[in-house]
């Protein structure tokens, strides 16, 4: 237990990290409409992509160990399915969907986190569900099961944007699978546009495996080698990369045709590609563990961004009060020489006043007043409105983009800056900006080492044995344990003060082994 206790404690860590820190400001400046630990409190979730009769459902069952998802040759589901646990059954009972519910529960309930799809629209909300299951293989993680991408269909067809809906699930995912099948070998359309625009700039490459199933429909290990090589060429071509991505193979011996004892004949390749089937499985159930790393990465990135946008916008306030204050002083003793001037030359003008006179310097003083008003009221703002326009144009002068790193994080929050100075007229306080920038400004330096560090620990705990036997050839089984990495119900929140509350859970945890230690919060 000592590994899922530091996981566990970790988790919460950086789940509250992210909503000390991050999320006031990414709520205040436009950078999210929604808390950023919203998308991260939740599960583990494995995200499972494919052409349609690609084998995605009967991958699902075949890991459930039950005919959870309908399944055949012609697009049999057009929802997107969150397949989860259900703690409040027993694992001895038969796998059943315990308990359904409806896109709009998902999308309002703040224990899940699915708010960000709202803005699909009512039609998505009706292709979008959730079941629970009793199924062991579900106890740390959560599985997205999608329609299947096809050729004929356009996405105004669907009634909602696919390809968005794709990305800001990917985007969630920890592990993103994609399926082909030896009869559709990567050529349709929708799978070319997800590979190659929404899944390669909604997430990062090593969260996405890709999958030949149905392997078992290869008449000999020619005919898988054959399609193989296809599919390697095709996804060459699809995703632009020079090198060839690892295809993990595997089949549904649940859904496969074979012979009682096993495969024989032609098909004797199959009892020898087990490992591969073995790899997959284990790759799934250590979402958990890609989900640390996804949370590390996650905090680096949007504390950086956040990083940027302050920095930009600090240095905004500091020219502006730089100019205010020039324009301000010549406006000073342009008003007081123009009311000097009048003093002077009152006498001449008939005006019974002198230098020397307490009335003359008292008159003075109210017209140097009056000019002053009359300066910062009319000239003064004209000459800001031109400031701002200035560095509305030359906003890429705002920071240092010295290094191709800066620059592409700046290109992600540009936007935001310029529509944010345009918004406020630059009318914001420089002490609040300034205070802000400190604390995120701290955790991109300072957290994401300590992040990194605690992370290197974990690597030193001895994992424990996380895979569940397979179903199906008497020796494909593995040894069985639950303990993958996460509690099975999503952590509770933790209000007040988040980091004082994730120390003490940790230290209930001791006994129990080590647990990281983020001084941070």
């Amino acid at each position: 237990m000592y590994r899922e206790n530091y996981i566990t404690s970790l988790r919460m860590e950086l789940v509250a990290m992210v909503e000390k820190y991050l999320t006031p400001v990414a709520r205040e400046y436009g950078y999210s409409d929604v808390p950023l630990e919203s998308t991260i409190k939740w599960r583990p979730m494995v995200l499972i992509l494919g052409n349609y009769s690609s084998g995605k459902s009967t991958l699902i069952n075949e890991f459930l160990g039950a005919d959870i998802q309908a399944i055949g040759q012609a697009p049999t589901d057009d929802s997107f399915t969150i397949i989860t646990h259900d703690a409040t059954v027993p694992d001895t009972d038969p796998v059943h969907v315990t308990e359904e519910r409806d896109g709009k529960f998902l999308l309002h309930d703040p224990e899940y986190p699915f708010e960000i799809l709202k803005k699909h629209g009512q039609r998505f909300a009706s292709h979008f569900r959730m079941k629970k299951i009793n199924s062991p293989f579900l106890k740390n993680l959560a599985l997205i099961d999608t329609p299947g991408m096809l050729d004929s269909i356009t996405e105004r067809d669907r009634g909602y944007n696919y390809q968005d809906v794709i990305g800001d699930l990917a985007q969630l995912a920890d592990l993103v699978l994609v399926l082909f099948d030896p009869h559709k070998a990567g050529t349709v359309r929708e799978a070319h546009t997800s590979l190659r625009e929404t899944i390669s700039t909604r997430t990062f490459e090593d969260r996405v495996l890709f999958v030949l199933n149905r392997i078992d429909e290869c008449a000999s290990l020619s005919d898988l080698l054959q399609v193989y090589g296809t599919l390697c060429w095709n996804l060459s071509q699809i995703t632009g990369r020079k090198d060839i991505p690892a295809i993990h193979l595997t089949y549904s011996t649940r859904a496969a045709k074979l012979p009682e004892g096993g495969p024989v004949g032609d098909q004797i390749f199959l009892y020898y590609l087990e490992n591969q089937r073995k790899k997959l499985r284990t790759a799934v159930l250590e979402a958990p563990r890609y989900r640390l790393d996804n949370l590390a990465t996650f905090v680096e990135t949007h504390a950086e961004r956040l990083d940027h946008l302050l920095e930009a916008l600090v240095c905004y306030r500091k020219q502006l009060r730089k100019h205010n204050l020039k324009y301000g002083l010549i406006g000073v003793l342009t008003a007081a020489a123009a009311a000097a001037a009048l003093i002077f030359a009152a006498p001449g003008m008939g005006i019974p006043f002198t230098p020397a006179d307490p009335m003359g310097l008292f008159a003075g003083a109210g017209i140097a007043v009056l000019l002053f008003l009359f300066w910062i009221s009319v000239p003064m703002r004209f000459m800001k409105s031109i400031f701002h326009r200035g560095r509305l144009k030359k906003l890429d002068n705002l920071i240092s983009l010295e290094t191709q790193t800066r620059r592409d994080v700046w290109q992600a929050i540009r936007g935001l800056v310029y529509k944010y100075l345009q918004k406020t007229q630059g009318r914001f306080s420089l002490n609040h900006v300034r205070h802000q920038y400190a604390a995120v400004h701290r955790l991109y330096s300072e957290g994401s080492l300590e992040i990194r560090k605690a992370l290197n620990e974990l690597s030193t705990i001895k994992p424990e044995n996380d895979i569940l036997p397979l179903h199906g050839l008497p020796d494909a089984a593995g040894p069985q344990s639950d303990s993958n990495g996460f509690d099975a119900e999503p952590a509770a929140d933790v209000p007040g003060t988040r980091g004082d509350r994730a120390r003490e859970d940790r230290q209930n945890r001791t006994e129990s082994g080590p647990s990281p230690r983020l001084t941070f919060l």
